[in-house]
């Protein structure tokens, strides 16, 4: 079958990583399907920002490898113990590309994103197949198109998100960075009543985005200092939440400064692997007693980002797409950032 992959082309210690890998098409064989497997037909594998920096090795992974994770479908077979779920061939789905085993300490321990046999071979959602296991998969709702569905793991991100931060009511927040998570997150800490909330975008229409899912304030990082806007915006005080949805180390190291005393701030991004940020432990954590963290994947946010399905507003993530044939061409898009969210479309038969 034809999968989307990323292909190693040049160095990956080369400072241009444009010129360490490419994106191509390969032929790999679907994973058998076990009894507890759900075979799909790919209809929608969404482009996340992650992936072009895959192609790129910025987080060592050995090419060739599959891409995509971003996922909706059509069964068109079920193993003979897939019955937990009530699914059945022809159900439009979703999913999480991540399979958890469910027995291991962490997965015990409520801490399943660390599960010690987490299993993504199957990860390659840019394919015309794929099997996942059944615990992987979720019905969509009658009313959600596939081209929406595919942005179930995105808001299962979102999800996940308002979980680390757990926003108050009336709080002052910041996001950094308008791509899909960014405005995904925003879309949900403005349901939690966020206040002077702000986006910091370089991109104007993305900031156009913003405003339009209800951002109060939009700040352009390029020609504006940040931290003396956010001052401004916040009497002086900064923001009691700062979310990182950009995964530039451009942007990071401004966070903390405008992050209020006693407040949340998140890197809820991907940042290359031997990234290090100075960091003032005397100011931040001392002094201002900030609670720093960040993310990794999305531990039992699935359910809830189905139900979250038809309170976003998914209209401007879903217009830009190109056929499986064309991957080639939409990561070059992806790389402008003229569209906010890009979708490959792996069977021009299902809508």
């Amino acid at each position: 079958m034809k999968v989307v992959a990323a292909i190693k082309v040049g160095d990956m210690k080369d400072n241009d990583i444009s010129k360490r890998g490419k994106v191509g098409i390969i032929d790999m064989p679907i994973n058998a399907l076990g009894d507890e497997d759900v075979k799909l037909k790919v209809a929608y594998c969404a482009i996340c920002g992650s992936d072009p920096h895959l192609v790129g090795g910025i987080f060592g992974w050995e090419a060739p490898f599959g891409l995509g994770h971003e996922v909706s479908g059509v069964i068109v077979e079920l193993g003979e113990k897939a019955t937990k779920k009530g699914l059945k061939v022809g159900d439009r789905v979703a999913g999480n590309f991540l399979k958890f085993c469910g027995t291991c300490y962490y997965c015990q321990n409520g801490q399943q994103q660390f599960c010690e046999y987490a299993n993504e071979s199957n990860r390659p959602g840019m394919s015309e197949y794929i099997v996942w296991h059944e615990s992987q998969i979720y019905k969509l709702p009658d009313d959600v198109s596939l081209k929406e569905g595919c942005l179930l793991e995105p808001i299962s991100i979102a999800v996940r998100m308002m979980d680390k931060i757990s926003p108050k009511f009336g709080g002052r927040v910041l996001i950094s960075g308008g791509g899909p998570i960014g405005l995904l997150g925003l879309q949900a800490v403005k349901m939690y009543g966020a206040t002077s909330l702000t986006i910091s975008e370089p991109i104007a229409e993305r900031r156009d985005l913003a405003i339009k899912y209800g951002a109060d304030y939009a700040i352009d990082p390029i020609t504006q200092d940040i931290e003396k806007e956010s001052m401004k915006i916040t009497n002086g005080r900064g923001y009691d939440t700062v979310v990182d949805c950009s995964g530039s180390v451009r942007a990071v190291g401004v966070l903390p400064k405008i992050t209020a005393r006693g407040g949340t701030l998140l890197y809820g991004a991907m940042y290359p692997n031997d990234y290090e940020m100075p960091f003032n432990l005397y100011k931040y954590c001392y002094m201002n007693e900030l609670t720093v963290s960040g993310y990794y994947v999305a531990p039992y946010a699935f359910p809830r980002a189905i139900q979250m399905l038809t309170k976003m507003d998914l209209s401007d993530l879903t217009t830009k797409i190109y056929n499986i044939e064309d991957a080639d061409e939409a990561f070059k898009a992806q790389l402008t950032g003229k569209y906010p969210k890009i979708l490959i479309k792996c069977n021009k038969d299902l809508e």
